[in-house]
């Protein structure tokens, strides 16, 4: 069973920067570990958007205009672990993160940015901006 536990989340004044992690386990089958992982927010009364994909073989890593430049997605396949490095946040980004992973596939052009692209889903870290 594949389980992603996301870690590092917290408080922060606007302008600060945070860094979530993610670890993930129960990979079974080849290539025993996910393709793509990605990095999902959601805030109250909204709907939940994707912030970072990472090519977890290859490394690519895609992210939507409104973080591109602030926002820092990486991995580390030894520790099958992604992170999640934000900088300048504002407040309008507090929200619950969520890391995400596909099922594993053995060849993959490009990571999904829609959370349909995702299987397994961590349970979410709250993400706080103060002004």
């Amino acid at each position: 069973q594949v389980k992603l536990v996301e870690s590092g989340g917290g408080s922060v004044q606007a302008g600060g920067t945070l860094r979530l992690s993610c670890v993930f386990s129960g990979y079974r089958r080849d290539p025993y570990n996910p393709s793509c992982m990605g990095w999902f927010r959601q805030a109250p009364g909204q709907e939940r958007e994707g912030v970072a994909t990472v090519d977890f073989r290859g490394g690519a890593t895609e992210y939507p205009d409104s973080v591109k430049g602030r926002f820092t997605i990486s991995r580390d396949v030894a520790k099958r672990a992604v992170y999640l490095q934000m900088t300048s946040l504002v407040p309008e980004e507090s929200a619950m993160y969520y890391c995400a992973a596909d099922r594993g596939f053995p060849n993959v052009r490009s990571c999904p940015s829609a959370q349909s692209g995702y299987a397994y889903w961590g349970q979410g870290i709250q993400v706080t901006v103060s002004s």
